[in-house]
Order: structure tokens, then sequence, then C-alpha cells
């Protein structure tokens, strides 16, 4: 006798429970089921989700026209804040790698990583 999960009964797979979801198709559908939501807020910030979209499609679109698009590596050095949460999104919507550093890296961890990196943008 096969023992099932109690988080399973009844529920088999449909659209209206499950989706697979990647960072990308995450943004988009939040943009689409709950534009109108906050996606992020910091200090006086307020921004939806369907902003939230449209400026990370800003920020490919520039990265884009800027020659940089798949396998290309765009490093930021930032704290937490709502730059860096864009470029988790805009930067893969180019097609390009997202590295991050951290700022509190002295500068000889910093230049070994972006050595490493071979990046082609630097955002700050």
């Amino acid at each position: 006798m096969t023992e099932q999960n109690m988080y399973d009964a009844g529920l088999g797979k449909t659209p209206a429970n499950f989706e697979a979801l990647t960072p990308l198709s995450f943004l988009g559908r939040a943009a689409r089921v709950y534009p109108d939501y906050p996606a992020l807020i910091h200090g006086p910030l307020r921004q939806s989700w369907a902003q939230t979209e449209r400026r990370c499609r800003q920020l490919a679109s520039a990265l884009r026209r800027r020659g940089i698009g798949e396998g290309d590596t765009v490093s930021i050095v930032a704290p937490n804040v709502p730059a860096m949460f864009e470029a988790h999104f805009g930067v893969p919507m180019s097609g390009a790698v997202l590295n991050t550093i951290n700022t509190r890296l002295d500068a000889d961890a910093m230049a070994f990583i972006f050595q490493h990196a071979q990046s082609k943008v630097v955002l700050v």
C-alpha cells in the first residue's frame, strides 16, 4: 500500500494551482496577475509589479542597445536597493549573466572578482 502525501491529496496540478516559475516568468506573471500590488517598498518609494516589470524591461533594452546579450556578464556593486532588485530581473532579460558584488568587500577582493567575471558592464 502506498502512502499518499497529505498535501497532494485531491490536488492534481492544474493551471489554477500550479505554474512552473523561473525568476523571469515569476515577474511576468506577477505583473499580469497583480499589476497594481506593491512589488517594492524602499523608504518613500512604492513600486507596483507592473512598474517593476516595465523598469526591468527598460534596463534589459538599454543593455541590449549597448551590445550586451547572451552570455555576457554584467556586474553590479550596490547595497540592497531598488536598482539591485531590478538588476536581478533586467540583466537576465537581456540574456546576460548577473554578477552581484558585495559592497563590503575590499579592493583586492573586488579586483579578483572583476578579473574572473570578465564583466562587459559594471553598474554602481
